[in-house]
């Protein structure tokens, strides 16, 4: 029998990097959804401020378990 999935966006921002920016996007998910399955990054950027990185932004789109 298959299944159904849900879809959103989150973006999760680092003063570290992409990658870390992600983790801090699911985790904090993570802490009320359940069943988070698949994450697809859909755009990387960043904030400049006065010549200089400020941040990392990472933006997702992220499945979990659909349940009636």
């Amino acid at each position: 029998m298959g299944s159904t999935y849900k879809l959103i966006e989150l973006v999760g921002t680092s003063d570290q990097s992409w990658e870390d920016a992600a983790k801090t996007a699911i985790q904090t998910a993570g802490e009320s959804l359940k069943d988070l399955r698949v994450a697809e990054v859909t755009k990387l950027d960043l904030t400049i401020e006065n010549g200089k990185v400020t941040s990392f932004r990472t933006r997702l789109s992220v499945s979990f378990k659909y349940v009636k």
